[in-house]
Order: structure tokens, then sequence, then C-alpha cells
């Protein structure tokens, strides 16, 4: 077979960081680090396509065992120690490692190799029995969750029982006579709970901990990581078997987790935590609160020296923000992990940007360094600053932005009422990964355990959750479904504000304010002073200067067009102008000129709505003068405008001066069995024409006002929902004579475009004949997916979660655009479209416009814009400097 182990350790190893798809990130950065120099324990790595041999066959690979026992020798020489030696036994961790980093997610095991005799030799070894039997009970409490299926909680509730007894208040207070019981209490349990003994050779330990691990790739908290984080399932973990070393020998001993840089605000500051005799998962399973790693210096000086002088290192080799997980045994430092750190938007902004001016890294590669999608957590709200309010509890702030919403005390109870709309924040002692599903359903979590690198934290910070987490005052009540903080209860179901950037828990629901990014784009805050808009607004500068594609908005009104070039829209690609009708008076002339009973009728309510509309346009041109602005056309059905009955249809027809039943007549000959696929868009206007010559001289006159003032406006009016090339010529040639008579009669000449939405498989599959006529292209992704698709996107979402959850769809496709599908039909209309008219201008307006996965496929078949959602802006332009960057690559 091929080869599937690789050893590191005495300064050299047989792997290197780039082999993290063979390794895992894990063992390839534990190669990386040896090779460095780096004090790292020896050990060695089973590779991850083992993993899933292993999961499809049911057993290990032919050869493997020989590979593994050839390791342990290697290993044993290493350390001196041999495997199950009772004089000088070797003990092992055995941990996973995918190749993209899944924190928590995956199973570990500790202290592997210890039994009532070797136990004995680590006693003899260390000087230290309470030490071993400590570590011994934690391998049984581990291996007997992780491999034989005892219930983690059942031997927590025996170890709760036992600090009780002995009258302490935490586990490093148990003597080693309570630590000795304990073991056989724990070892009782496994054989009352799986009717066999708990099994004392260590090498049938090892296997059962590495077949573990292997079969931890399939629980649910790692296929809901997968799934939130979009890793594929196809690549498996890595098991790495490396040599123990222990931070729970005494106060000389320690373990702990740190940052190169902070990674909640990105600050170029050390950052981290650690606990004095524990072992690594005291730290980060929150089990007991851990003390800042600058208190380090004082407690182990010569190790906090070394670590500060390393972790320096690793981030200049790496040339990115590190979390790194460190033992110190008896005074020496010994690194456990390295990896690329996770951080919040503003961390990540800040660092890419920082690095930068460091000389460590070019603006491509900060460019590179931030999701696209991780934008969204800049534009967060925050507590309303003239709020006045007491906190009732303060925390860490282990990761900003403010978040409101009921509390809830379990995981399936966050998933269950944020189903029902919803806002909820989960309360708990600690998170574990098994809480994970939960996290995804919550605005925020708050726990009363942990610290600032506690899995709650970590996972808050990469999702961009609100979290604040190691609340002391806060008291948790699972039973009951409730807590108390400093005298305040709250219940499940009561309301929690919290400021993840302060710490403070407020009770009640506070009102917000928008982010700091937000003010400066609304123009409220100066950017003088906001820190985190100028490097925001670095970062977006450099993603400019590398894509291609440009970037419009979908915008409505002439505000949400200031806001949308605010945040760097060169465009308008969607102005839906029957929004502008739902406002105010304004539905009332439109209703009127939906019951009128004649042309003359319509056309006397239509002259209402042109003042209405050619000043919304104005104000629109103004707002993006100098760019190009998309007006499509009226496109829903009429009878999205009509009230359906009850009061509203009263008050509308003694308004309109009809009878009730004249009304209901009305609205009834309106109706539509599928109304999507109705009388609607460019089909309205060929019925009625007046519609269209109306908005066309309002957007006429509307440009040539604008212009009059000094405006360079770019109009580009859009027909949408065309099917046949013969109804874009009807259309046009409303328009084109709505023109002439406009500019005639005004004595100015003026620059327009008309164009239609590509939002029928039809018009895509017969573009060549449309685009002979039409100026530009703009496909609505939305349309053309339901039309695709057979699915109306209003009724799919009672089943296509359910889709996805089967992995029948790889994704809602209408959320990332379905490139196979609905995909080859835009490749195909912008290919038949350019066979005609070269110059041919294309782009979506869709929400797939502000989707990144979306965003580089528009970049590959070579679109000229996207356009999305204002707020959607910002997600849009990074999205296009990364397809871009990633091109130039390949």
């Amino acid at each position: 077979m091929a080869r599937s182990t690789y050893f590191f350790g005495n300064g050299k190893a047989e792997g290197t960081k780039d082999m993290k798809t063979i390794l895992g990130g894990k063992g390839a950065n534990l190669a990386e680090m040896t090779n460095l120099g780096v004090p790292v324990p020896p050990g060695f790595t089973i590779a991850c396509d083992v993993c899933i041999a292993y999961l499809r066959d049911g057993s290990a690979p032919a050869g493997l065992r020989e590979e593994v026992e050839k390791n342990l020798a290697r290993l044993e020489e290493a350390s001196g120690k041999r495997f199950g030696d009772p004089a000088n036994p070797l003990l092992v961790s055995v941990r996973s490692g995918a190749p993209m980093s899944m924190p928590g997610m995956m199973e570990t095991i500790l202290n592997l190799g210890l039994n009532d005799r070797t136990v004995g030799g680590l006693a003899r070894a260390s000087g230290n029995a309470r030490f071993a039997y400590d570590s011994y009970r934690r391998f049984i409490q581990m291996y007997g969750d992780v491999v034989l299926g005892v219930g983690h909680n059942k031997f927590e509730q025996l170890l709760a029982a036992k600090r009780l007894m002995a009258g302490v208040e935490t586990d490093a207070e148990l003597s080693e006579e309570s630590l000795r019981n304990l073991v056989e209490e724990y070892k009782g349990l496994v054989r009352a709970t799986t009717g066999r003994p708990f099994p004392m050779n260590p090498v049938e330990q090892l296997w059962g901990a590495i077949e573990a691990v292997w079969r931890s790739w399939t629980l649910k908290k790692a296929q809901d990581y997968r799934k939130h984080a979009g890793i594929p399932d196809t690549l498996g973990t890595g098991v790495n078997v490396v040599s123990m070393v222990f931070g729970n020998l005494g106060d000389d001993s320690g373990t702990g987790v740190a940052f190169t840089r902070n990674p909640s605000t990105g600050e170029r500051k050390f950052y981290g935590e650690f606990l004095v005799n524990a072992q690594g998962e005291d730290v980060v399973a929150g089990i007991r609160t851990p003390l800042s790693i600058d208190e380090m210096a004082t407690r182990l000086p010569a190790a906090y020296e070394q670590l500060l002088s390393t972790q320096a290192r690793l981030e200049q080799h790496y040339c990115d923000m590190q979390d790194i997980e460190f033992t110190v045994e008896r005074g020496t430092l010994y690194l456990l992990q390295t990896r690329t750190g996770k951080r919040t938007a503003a961390a990540a902004v800040r660092i890419a940007t920082e690095m930068v001016a460091e000389g460590m890294i070019e603006s491509r590669e900060a460019v590179l360094r931030v999701p696209p999608d991780q934008l969204d957590q800049l534009l967060h709200p925050i507590i309303d600053p003239r709020v006045r309010a007491t906190p009732i509890a303060t925390g860490l702030p282990a990761s900003p932005g403010a978040a409101n919403g009921v509390a809830v005390f379990d995981a399936d109870e966050a998933v269950r009422r944020a189903g029902h709309g919803d806002a909820v924040i989960l309360i708990r002692e600690e998170t574990t990964p098994e809480d994970f599903h939960g996290l995804v359903a919550a605005r925020a979590v708050l726990t009363s355990r942990g610290g600032m690198t506690s899995h709650a934290a970590v996972v808050a910070r990469g999702m961009g959750k609100c979290a604040v987490v190691g609340c002391k005052e806060m008291v948790v009540d699972h039973e009951r479904r409730a807590c108390t903080m400093n005298g305040a209860t709250i219940a499940e179901g009561d309301w929690l504000t919290l400021d993840g950037g302060s710490g403070k828990v407020f009770s009640g629901d506070l009102p917000t304010t928008p982010s700091e990014v937000v003010q400066v784009v609304r123009g409220t805050l100066s950017r003088s002073s906001a820190p985190a808009f100028r490097s925001f607004d670095q970062l977006m500068g450099w993603a400019d200067e590398a894509r291609t594609l440009r970037v419009r908005a979908n915008a409505d009104t002439p505000h949400d067009a200031r806001i949308a070039r605010a945040f760097g829209a060169e465009g308008i690609g969607l102005c839906r102008t029957e929004h502008m009708f739902f406002e105010g008076d304004r539905i009332t002339a439109m209703r009127e000129m939906i019951v009128a009973r004649d042309e003359g009728g319509r056309r006397r309510a239509l002259a209402k709505l042109l003042p209405i509309q050619r000043a919304d346009f104005e104000g629109i041109f103004e707002a993006m003068a100098g760019l190009p602005v998309t007006i499509r056309l009226l496109d829903p059905p009429l009878h999205e405008f009509l009230p359906h009955g009850g009061e509203e249809s009263k008050l509308l027809a003694r308004t309109l001066g009809v009878s009730r039943a004249e009304l209901a007549h009305v609205v009834e000959s309106l109706r539509e069995t599928n109304p999507m696929l109705g009388h609607r868009g460019c089909r309205l206007g060929i019925s009625y024409p007046e519609i269209t010559e109306m908005q066309g001289r309002a957007i006429f006159e509307a440009a040539l006002r604008a212009k009059r003032r000094g405006v360079d406006v770019r109009p580009e009016i859009m027909i949408p929902l065309v099917a046949d090339y013969r109804e874009f010529d009807n259309q046009r040639a409303v328009l084109c004579d709505v023109a002439d008579k406009v500019l005639g009669a005004m004595g100015e000449s003026l620059d327009y475009t008309i164009g239609t939405m590509i939002e029928l498989p039809r018009a895509a599959l017969t573009a060549d004949e449309i685009a002979q006529r039409a100026e530009f292209f703009s496909f609505g992704t939305n349309d053309l997916t339901q039309t695709t698709y057979g699915l109306s996107r209003d009724d799919a979402g009672r089943f296509l979660p359910g889709y996805v959850d089967r992995g029948i769809f790889p994704d809602d496709p209408f959320q990332v655009l379905d490139q196979s599908g609905v995909g080859k039909l835009i490749t195909l209309a912008v290919a038949a479209g350019r066979s005609v008219r070269p110059q041919l201008k294309v782009g979506i307006c869709g929400e797939h416009g502000g989707e990144p996965r979306s965003v580089k496929f528009c970049h590959a078949i070579g679109l000229d814009y996207v356009s999305c959602s204002p707020y959607r802006v910002p997600i849009a332009r990074l999205a296009a400097a990364h397809a871009a960057l990633e091109s130039r690559v390949q």
C-alpha cells in the first residue's frame, strides 16, 4: 500500500506545512515546527485519506498496523520511554487534524497508555503519585466517553461528588487518595455501562483511539461545522499520535492557548490564556477559568520568555496571525500546535492592512486574507451609546457586536425557537462542540465559565457571532432553565442584550445603533474618528485595484442610491420602479389606475403618478451622477397592489368612488393561478402601453432636468420578463417614441440605452435574436432560477432545506447560483448575445450578485458587472477581487 504514516521528532520531520491535504493542518504544522527547531514532542501522523478508506471499508487498510508499529518504535527511541513499560511508560495523545481547521469538532484522547501497572511507573518516574492518578482518571474519562460510549456527564457526576465529599471546589485540590478512589469508581462505571472491563492493553487502547478519531469525522457536530464552513466531506482527518508532555505536574508546569495578535480586535499584542498545573482540555473546554497570558511572566518566567520569542518567530515564518497551543512541563516549553488563527472581521481587516505596513505581506495577499462574507460582520450593530442601562453582569468580551434575544438554555431549543423566527441568545455554563448547531441558530452566546480561548469564544469569533464568556457572576440552572446574575433572575424566554465588545450583559431588549463603518457611510461619523473604517477603506481600495468585474447596487430610492455609492457601488444595476408605488398616497393613484374602466381612466391615474416617478428618478440620477442607472419597467402582477378584503378594501372603495362589489370584481378578475408566470413584466406594457409610456416619460424628463442642472446622467432602461424578441421590439418602440417626443419638446439630446432582463430559459436560449435589438442584458437570477428549476422561491422554503441536508442539492439555489444548470444558461446566453453584438454589456442583478461563489462564477464567464443590495456591495467588491487574483495564479 502507499505510505500512510509520517514521523516527526528530534529536529527532523518527514512532512512540511505544504502537506495539509495529506497530513491535515495539525500534522503538517507539527512537522513544520519540528523542522524549524521549535520544541515539539515527537510523534507521527496517519494520513487523512486513511480515514476515508476506513469509513468506506469498515476497517484499517492492509499494512497500516505494521507502519504504526514501526513508527511507535521510533517514538520510543526518540522519547527514551517504552509503550506499556511499567517502569518508564511512554504515554501518547491521539488527536484529529483535518486539512481545514475544525476546532473542537473531532475527538482527542490524552494520557493514552496508562493502566493499573503503568500508572505506578508514571508515579515513580515523576516523583508525583497525585499527578499520575490525576492523569489516569482523565484518561479513563476521555477514553470511556470517546471510545467506549460512556456518557461524559456520568463521569462528571462522580467527579463532582468526589469534590463535594472532599470539601474542595476544584479538581486540582483533590488529594492523591481521592484520585485513586475516583479511578476505581470510573472503572466500575465503565464495566457497569459497557459490560466489559476498561482495556488495560496499551496497543488495544491505541487502536481504539485511532478508530474513534476516524469515526469522529462523521459526528453530527463535525458534519454541521463542515456544512457551515463549506468544507468538503471527502477530505477526512489525519490522526496525530504524539508523546505526552504534562502541564499537570505541579506549580512549575502549565498549559495554555495563545494568539500572536488579538483575534477580536487585531491589535498587535501577544494574547492568550494559561493555567498552572493543568492539561490542555482544562483551558479549551472552560473547565477552569484561566489566567491572562501576561501572568505567565511571573508564574513561569523562563518559559514565558521562550514562548514570546517562539510566537514571534512562528508569525514571521507563516506571515499570518497564529493560534498556538503549548504545555510547560517542569519549566520546559513544548509547542503542541500552531495554525492560522480564526479572527473577527474587524481583526482580519486590521491584521491584513497592518501586515502590509509592516512589510510582512503584499497588498494582494492582504486582500485574499479576508473572506468576503466576513465583511458582513463589520456592519453588525452596537448598543446605542445614548441608552443609560446598568449591566446585570460582566464577563469576558470574546467576540464583538451587540445582540439581543430571548434566553434559551440548550442548543436544540435554540434551533427550535430560531426556526420559528425568534431571536435567541444561547446560555450555557460552557459550550462543547455538541452545541455547535445551537451556536449557528443563536444571535449570541453567553457562558459562565471559560476564557477568551474557550470553545464558545473561538467558535463565535469564527462565525462572527457576539459572545460573552466566563461570566462568573452568572449561575446557570439548566434544570429550571434559568440563571441568576447578581440577584436578577433570567428565565427561558426573557429578553437579554449582550455587548460583545465590553462583555456587559443587560436585562431587556436594548436599542442598537449602526456600526462604525455604517455610521461613516451614512455620514454620521467622520473618517478621522473611525479607525476601523480607515482599515476597511484601505483594504477595499486594494480590492478595487485588483478586480475587473464592476459592482453595482440594487437601489430604488435616492437614499438607497447614496448609501450604495458610499459603499463603493459603481452604478445602479436594478432600480425597481414598482417599489416607488407603495409609499404613502402613491398607492392610491396606482390602485386608481388598476381599477379604471378604460384607457382614459388609466391615463388620468397615470398622470398623477408621472411627477412622483419623475422626482424619484431625478433624485436617483443625482445620487449616481456620472454612473449608469438601470431602471426596470413595471414588473409584478397588478393584483399585488390591491387589498384583498377587510377594512382596507372598504376604505379604498370609498376613496375611489366605486362599490365594494365592483372593487371585489376587479380583484377577482386579476387573480391568477400562478401569478409569477402570469400577466406581469413586459406583458403588462404590451396590454397597457400607457404604463410604459408614463414610465418612459418620467425617466426621460427626469434625466433631462438633471442634465440641465449639470448632472452627468446615464440612464439604462430595462424591459422585464422578455421571452421573445417581438415582445422586446414592441416595448422598445413605445419607449423610443416617447423619447423622441420628450427630447423634441425640451430641445435636448440624451444618451440612453434600452436592454432587457434575461429571466426566462427561452430568453437565454434565443439570446442572439434578442441581442440584435437589446443593447445590454441583465440576468435576473432570482426568476431565472425559479423558471429553470420549476420552483417557487416563495414556497420552496418548505422543503429546500431538506434537499440540502440530504445532499440532493449542494446549496439552496436561491442563495448560491446553480452553476451547472442556471449558470449554463447564462453562459450560453452571453456567448449567443455577444456573437451578434460583441460589445454587449452583461451583468446580473439577482441576490446572487452579492454571494461570493456566484460572483466568482460571474468573473469566470466574463460578465461586466454584478449588482446586489447596498449593504452587500463591499462583499461583492472583495469577492470580485478574490476571483481576479485567484484566476491570475491559475
